[in-house]
């Protein structure tokens, strides 16, 4: 089965510092390990949230906070990467997202590029990757989004896609079936879902294809022991179903 897994946001990242180089080095390691065999599909770490900008749509309407800001309603619903030039181009494609989905919200979030934690320069000019963060609500934890939605949206990303704006896009399953791993001093407590929210900001992710819950748990444990044993780890099923874009 495929898995997002999610960390929160700490003040570490938070301040704008770069992690350890131990904790690059030790979780370049562990993901290696699992991209040897297939089983790690994706992955990155987000930048601080003044690096952030939260779309609100409200009756035709779309308000735009920029960061820094604390996390409010920050459960996803899915996540789409941008390769854009500036953060003006990825909010203009956002609202066009947003429209299609009425009231709700969305976030745009920096991806942290090897460069921004040490591990190379940076390039003359390089283009700016941000994540795409559709914010759960009733319909996305529920029966779903509507068929004209869906059908809005694929076109969308279909654009997209052609523009070399949507590098990959994924869908979750409802929270009902998630689980939050709550760490303190690596020991875990875990938490069933449905989740009505939750108040951190996402600070990474990795996508896995994992056997099953148990695999999840086991990965997740040394997840959390390389950022520090006491943190927050979300971990929600990827929708295989959703179609895409063209």
């Amino acid at each position: 089965m495929r898995y997002m897994i999610m960390h929160k946001n700490d003040p570490q990242t938070e301040a704008g510092q770069p992690p350890p180089m131990e904790v690059v080095t030790q979780m370049g390691e562990l993901i290696g390990e699992y991209a040897a065999d297939g089983r790690f599909i994706d992955g990155a770490g987000l930048s601080a949230s003044k690096t952030r900008s939260r779309l609100v749509f409200r009756e035709g309407r779309c308000t735009i906070q920029h960061g820094p800001y604390a996390g409010e309603h920050e459960l996803p619903a899915a996540a789409l990467m941008l390769k854009v030039q500036t953060r003006e181009q990825a909010i203009g494609w956002a609202e066009r997202y947003g429209k299609i989905l009425g009231d709700g919200e969305l976030e745009l979030g920096k991806v942290n590029e090897p460069w921004d934690i040490g591990l190379m320069p940076a390039p003359e000019n390089p283009p700016l990757q941000m994540l795409l963060i559709e914010k759960a609500d009733a319909a996305t934890e529920g029966a779903g989004r509507s068929a004209q939605q869906k059908a809005a949206l694929t076109r969308l990303k279909t654009e997209m896609t052609k523009a070399g704006v949507l590098v990959k896009s994924l869908r979750l399953k409802p929270s009902a079936k998630a689980k939050r791993l709550v760490f303190t001093d690596n020991r875990m407590r875990v938490v069933d879902g449905p989740f009505s929210e939750s108040k951190e900001l996402i600070g990474g992710f990795a996508v896995m294809e994992l056997s099953d819950m148990d695999e999840v748990l086991s990965m997740c444990e040394r997840y959390a022991k390389i950022l520090g044993g006491t943190l927050e780890i979300d971990v929600r099923g990827v929708d295989l179903d959703e179609p895409e874009p063209a």
